[in-house]
């Protein structure tokens, strides 16, 4: 049985290899992540790890796991900032703040699909000009949602969380192997 991680995400990787399984393949499936008009934060995490499971190729007997993670401020829905204004305006919007990370994971195999997703309290400490500059300027905001990865520097702004910690880094791990485990697939057995 081989497993296809429908994911670029070096992160992603490293998370499942913690737990003793490695990708045989991976594709970051190329969809469209554009939130629908009206749509909550959760639901669309959601939809969009069930779609990028959906869109990965795969052979029948093939189990593809795929990954969303979304940052959440109220209704409102902090994706990957395009630019370093975007992701000042976002940092700027959580400083201080507790906020909500939510990580879906979708495993597929053949025609079935199962689901979860980790809904984790964040706070964000209050940030002063010269913080928000220092961390700018590192560019470890790029490609990630809400502008940080807890895993780098943006640690140091995050006193405290309520929940997962691997799921705000992008992937559940105790979900993630139970989904894995339901779709077949053989973890703390050293993989395939």
């Amino acid at each position: 049985m081989r497993l296809i991680l429908g994911s670029g995400s070096p992160r992603r990787r490293e998370l499942l290899a913690q737990i003793g399984v490695v990708a045989d393949d991976i594709c970051a499936p190329d969809i469209d992540e554009t939130p629908q008009k009206g749509e909550l934060p959760r639901p669309y995490c959601a939809r969009m790890a069930r779609e990028k499971a959906n869109a990965v190729e795969a052979s029948e007997g093939d189990v593809v796991l795929s990954a969303d993670t979304t940052v959440a401020l109220g209704r409102r829905i902090l994706g990957k900032p395009e630019n370093a204004e975007e992701a000042e305006a976002f940092l700027r919007l959580m400083s201080g703040r507790r906020h909500k990370v939510i990580t879906a994971v979708a495993v597929r195999r053949g025609d079935q699909i199962w689901e979860k997703d980790v809904v984790t309290d964040v706070k964000m400490k209050h940030l002063s000009e010269i913080e928000l500059r220092a961390y700018l300027a590192t560019e470890d905001w790029r490609g990630k949602a809400g502008a940080y990865g807890i895993q780098g520097p943006a640690g140091a702004l995050i006193p405290w969380i309520q929940g997962s910690f691997t799921a705000v880094v992008g992937l559940p791990l105790t979900e993630t192997a139970g989904l894995l485990l339901a779709a077949g697939y053989p973890v703390f057995e050293g993989g395939a």
